[in-house]
């Protein structure tokens, strides 16, 4: 039996629609992603974290559900679309996307005119929204709402290695990493710990990697002051590659400034543009703030977008790092930045090489 549920705005405009995840009412800031594949990997993507994704593609779920998505944990905390699939057509497919929702307790609504509310959200501004059952009518609780402890919350609990016996071997620091990054090093011959946020910086180093890469993740970058001393004590020691949140972290670990932008990017066809070459790529994007690159002294800019100018990548050569706030691993979406990969492990094998010829 179809159940009704409403989407309430902070600003008061409703959307009538149809429940069909998990049946409770939830709370989360409102964004939208311009994905035509890959719902499984933003369900499963930690870096939505505390947000309530409205996907633009209007029909979702075709596919089902694949056991190649990112993980098999959701972290959004609702989950919108125009027309939900009942009947995927996969021969890979192990359920409904209606089954994964309830499985991770996931509110969802479809039947919402996504289009209007991908226009409101354009022009208003990342909001607050409510999913529930009735209109929602506590705004000042909607209007309370702030993603917080966010990355606390995605960040895994203990060091665990992968690829034992890798040539190159990698310190990955995950704020809520996408588990296709683990994947495009190990691919390339790379030994990883995997370790939790706030690891130690001197422990870092003890285990004497080849290089340290920063990971994608959610929140507000200026709330994690642990991980940026953390990074502000590494900075220098080993190559640093960063993505997304680490291209944020590293900024302000340098005494950068970071924004929160109107309504972000995110999707996977984000045209960006390397300074140096003139090239753009698309790319695929999660990240609701940009870095300042002007206030980074210590560093140049490297990508820029080119919808909008902000800034996509930068360098640090006096540290030996460079970070991008686009996702090279794209996991989904093209891999035309999936060479960045190649340039950390050549930096690597650099810093092999040095250490031991002394």
């Amino acid at each position: 039996m179809k159940k009704k549920a409403y989407l309430t705005l902070e600003d008061g405009r409703v959307f009538e629609g149809i429940s069909f995840g998990a049946e409770r009412e939830t709370i989360g800031e409102l964004v939208f992603t311009t994905g035509m594949t890959g719902y499984l990997e933003t369900l499963t993507d930690p870096s939505y974290y505390g947000q309530i994704v409205t996907q633009t593609f209007p029909l979702i779920g075709n596919y089902g559900v694949t056991p190649d998505k990112e993980g098999d944990r959701s972290h959004v905390f609702g989950y919108v679309v125009r027309e939900r699939c009942e009947a995927p057509s996969n021969f890979r497919s192990e359920g409904t996307i209606e089954d994964f929702l309830k499985k991770s307790n996931i509110p969802a609504i479809y039947g919402v005119d996504t289009r209007e509310l991908t226009k409101i959200v354009r022009e208003h501004g990342v909001m607050n929204a409510a999913i529930s059952f009735r209109p929602f009518t506590d705004f000042d609780a909607l209007k309370r709402y702030r993603v917080s402890g966010a990355l606390q919350a995605v960040t895994c609990k203990n060091v665990h290695i992968l690829n034992e016996g890798g040539e190159y071997f990698v310190v990955l620091y995950d704020y809520g990493a996408k588990e296709n990054i683990v994947r495009e090093l190990v691919r390339r011959g790379c030994k990883v710990a995997v370790v939790p946020a706030e690891y130690p910086a001197e422990q870092a180093l003890a285990l004497h990697p080849d290089g340290i890469m920063l990971t994608n993740g959610p929140g507000d970058p200026a709330d994690d002051e642990a991980e940026i001393k953390i990074i502000r004590e590494l900075a220098g020691k080993k190559p640093i590659f960063g993505i997304c949140l680490g291209h944020q972290l590293f900024a302000l670990a340098m005494g950068g400034k970071t924004r929160k932008m109107k309504y972000g990017h995110r999707g996977a066809n984000q045209p960006v543009k390397e300074l140096a070459s003139g090239k753009v790529f698309v790319t695929s994007q999660n990240h609701g703030y940009e870095v300042l690159s002007e206030t980074v002294s210590c560093g140049r800019e490297t990508f820029v977008n080119a919808n909008d100018g902000t800034c996509e990548g930068m360098s640090y050569p006096d540290l030996d790092a460079e970070t991008v706030q686009f996702h090279p691993e794209a996991c989904g979406g093209p891999h035309d930045a999936n060479y960045l990969f190649d340039g950390f492990l050549s930096r690597m094998k650099k810093e092999k090489q040095n250490a031991q010829e002394k």
